[in-house]
């Protein structure tokens, strides 16, 4: 391998480490703020915060290679012509051209790393965050119950909020639950509470020394209950899904579903998913190679426009993949036509801004 191309893949692999690894950090930092706030609402588990952080952070890992890829190959071009690095390398013969092999040997790998997480990895992580969410729903209402928080649950019918419990043999401490039926508003109260099991196999959550307060929307009615022992049958639906349900009904999303389950699906909205795969490592290699032409901008002119040009025309392509996606899936669009019409005219941009900056202008005659 040449100087020059040695020169080229190590800076590249060397803004694209730091870019990737940027990117990483906001991708968590904004994901973990939002997956604790469901956990705190009691829409998730706490206890698979981190899980479905690390299978959100795969499914969105073809994109931020692809933008890591694009600035990393942008910002290495740009910063040879602002230090006017590319004269002496066109003094020595070289061209625009020279530039698409060091960068195909870069985007190639990271374009077939990204194809391998499209067709595979993501399918599998859309699959495994939808498991989670659905065995959440079929755990009873007492185990979504957690110390210290407020807690939700049969679409705000029951709320509880629990105290760690004092007294050993206590499953929760102080609890306060609120509960809304069809004929009554309920608040109720007491100061401890555990489990019971009948041998049916029945489960009964059994307050101890607590207070219901009950009144009547609409109506005057209104009444007060002190107990020392109040029974509330849970219905534990554990037993309604086997594992098997489980996985079936998480691969009912259609990124979940396995890529060759889409092929044997045959409709719109399949072949739109795996139009959306097929896409992305394809437009990693696209935007890689559209960022030589503009990253070759005048050293003497600020950078600041090329910048904003790249970003933007980046944001079109992919905004253009996520329309012909919707086109395919509402049956507006062929997908033998959509699968290669956006990287094609893309493609055809790229060439003629390269060609645009390759051409050598004939020199202006001299006025006299």
């Amino acid at each position: 391998m040449s100087l020059f191309k040695r020169s080229v893949v190590s800076e590249i692999l060397s803004h694209a480490g730091v870019v990737l690894s940027t990117l990483l950090i906001v991708w968590l930092s904004v994901l973990l703020v939002r997956l604790v706030g469901e956990a705190a609402n009691g829409s998730i588990g706490a206890d698979v915060v981190m899980g479905m952080a690390l299978f959100s952070t795969i499914t969105a890992l073809p994109v931020i290679l692809s933008v890591s890829l694009f600035i990393a190959v942008l910002t290495t071009v740009t910063r040879s012509f602002r230090d006017s690095e590319m004269v002496v390398w066109f003094a020595s013969g070289l061209s625009l051209r020279s530039w698409i092999s060091p960068i195909l040997r870069c985007a190639i790998p990271v374009a077939i790393i990204i194809a391998l997480l499209t067709f595979f990895a993501s399918p599998w992580a859309y699959r495994q965050i939808s498991e989670y969410r659905q065995r959440y729903e079929l755990r009873s209402d007492l185990s979504k119950v957690t110390a210290g928080q407020f807690v939700e649950v049969e679409e705000g019918a029951r709320v509880f909020f629990t105290e760690e419990p004092t007294e050993e043999g206590d499953e929760l401490g102080n609890v306060v639950a609120r509960v809304i039926d069809p004929q009554w508003f309920s608040v109720i109260t007491a100061q401890s509470a555990h489990v019971e099991t009948e041998e049916n196999g029945d489960r009964f959550l059994v307050l101890s020394e607590g207070h219901r307060y009950d009144m009547k929307p609409q109506s005057p009615l209104f009444r007060i209950t002190d107990f020392e022992r109040y029974g509330v049958r849970l219905e534990s639906r554990d037993d309604q899904g086997s594992a098997e349900q489980i996985r079936l009904q998480a691969e009912q999303q259609i990124k979940a579903r396995p890529s060759p389950q889409l092929l044997s699906d045959g409709t719109d909205q399949a072949f739109a998913q795996l139009m959306w795969r097929s896409a992305l490592p394809v437009a990693a290699l696209n935007l890689a190679l559209l960022a030589i032409p503009l990253g070759a901008v005048n050293p003497r002119i600020g950078k600041s426009g090329n910048m904003l040009m790249a970003g933007l025309l980046a944001l079109l392509y992919m905004n253009l993949i996520n329309l012909s996606r919707g086109w395919i899936s509402n049956g507006d669009l062929r997908f033998s036509i959509g699968i290669w019409l956006v990287h094609a005219a893309f493609a055809g941009l790229m060439f003629g801004m390269l060609w645009h900056k390759m051409r050598i202008k004939a020199p202006q005659p001299l006025k006299h």
